[in-house]
């Protein structure tokens, strides 16, 4: 744990530094692959639950009654491949489409005598489709409605493209969360939907987190020929990586308990609706922050005709650092004269001590 620590203080100080923006294509290539999977995925056709799609469900409570036992009864009585689950309070769970030609009564009579239970413990719960494509176009609604608010705020607390690149990775996430939705066969229920907005809320979070270090590293960097725009954003990235990773393993550790644990080994299955949506998204938002989002901001701020003049002027530099260097003229510890100063923002870089120590004593070059 200390070394991690430590690795995370080293990060910060510029000492180690991960080239992620350097690597955008290898990224770029990586979030293809899978949104490609996942828009596979997505063509199959998603899972949706009886809220969206209509239906009935009737719970049953009889002690002992396990899910495959009550799966077996449902399969005899009806014919539409019902869908069988446990919930949170012990009880059973059978979920029939509007495709069954039985009424209500009929199925509840039915898995009453099939399950040798009372028939008024056999709830039932009739859900029309009407009511299911209202709740799918609110969804639908709130989730257009919430990428527009985030790309106004973005646009205006940083700037367009900072909200462009959050919102693609927005989207990255979304995509992958569903499709793998489509891929395993999870239902899609409003607890679903739920889960969806909550890691889209994590993945904002930690981008903006990341941009606003990125902003602070950038602050004035034209006015210095030392480093490029996404050397400086990649250092910004940088500083906040641990942190980043912190908070994911922090999050996803009682997510993956519901998830595995709940849902997997004791059988809650209905726990597998939204903890499956915030296992995949928060994993992804991580990702999308690091991977996605920072090398997009950068490539979107390199083609600015300042940045593409400052690259050339940071180019320049070091070739005329490089030609001193061989002509045996006195340069820092890092192989750049030592009278440069560094971007007004740029937080515990190595440039800053050099500047300081400049300074404060007499010039080495002769």
């Amino acid at each position: 744990m200390s070394r991690f620590s430590n690795l995370g203080h080293r990060l910060y100080q510029g000492e180690v530094s991960f080239d992620f923006v350097g690597r955008r294509k290898l990224w770029y290539s990586i979030s293809g692959v899978i949104v490609l999977v996942a828009a596979i995925g997505l063509a199959m056709g998603l899972h949706l639950g009886i809220e969206f799609k209509g239906g009935s469900v009737y719970t049953v409570a009889k002690p002992g009654l396990t899910v495959s036992q009550a799966q077996e009864t449902a399969d005899g009585v009806v014919s539409s491949h019902p869908l069988v689950q446990s919930t949170d309070n012990g009880k059973i769970r059978i979920q029939v489409s509007t495709e069954e030609p039985k009424s209500s009564d009929e199925i509840r009579s039915e898995l009453s005598q099939k399950l040798g239970v009372p028939l008024d413990t056999v709830e039932a719960q009739v859900i029309g489709p009407s009511w299911g494509k209202q709740i799918s176009q609110k969804a639908l609604t709130g989730l257009v409605v919430f990428m527009v608010l985030v790309t106004v705020y973005l646009a205006i607390a940083f700037e367009w493209r900072m909200a462009l690149a959050a919102l693609v990775a927005l989207i990255h996430d979304l995509l992958i969360t569903i499709g793998v939705y489509a891929l395993v066969g999870f239902e899609v229920t409003p607890g679903t939907v739920i889960g969806f907005l909550t890691i889209l809320g994590y993945s904002l979070y930690d981008t903006v987190v990341v941009f606003d270090t990125v902003k602070e590293n950038t602050k004035g960097i034209t006015k210095q020929n030392k480093l490029t725009y996404s050397e400086a954003a990649n250092a910004g990235l940088n500083q906040t990586l641990v942190r980043s990773l912190n908070t994911t393993v922090v999050a996803l550790l009682p997510v993956a308990a519901l998830l595995f644990i709940g849902g997997g080994f004791l059988g809650a299955g209905t726990l597998n609706d939204i903890s499956l949506a915030l296992f995949i998204g928060l994993a992804a938002g991580a990702y999308s922050s690091i991977c996605v989002a920072t090398p997009l901001l950068a490539q979107l701020k390199e083609e600015q005709p300042e940045m593409k003049a400052l690259r050339k002027r940071v180019l320049q530099h070091r070739a005329s650092a490089a030609a001193k260097a061989e002509a045996g003229d006195a340069v820092t510890a890092d192989g750049e004269p030592d009278d440069e100063e560094q971007p007004a923002g740029m937080v515990g870089q190595r440039g800053r001590s050099a500047g300081t120590r400049a300074k404060g004593r007499p010039s080495t070059k002769r």
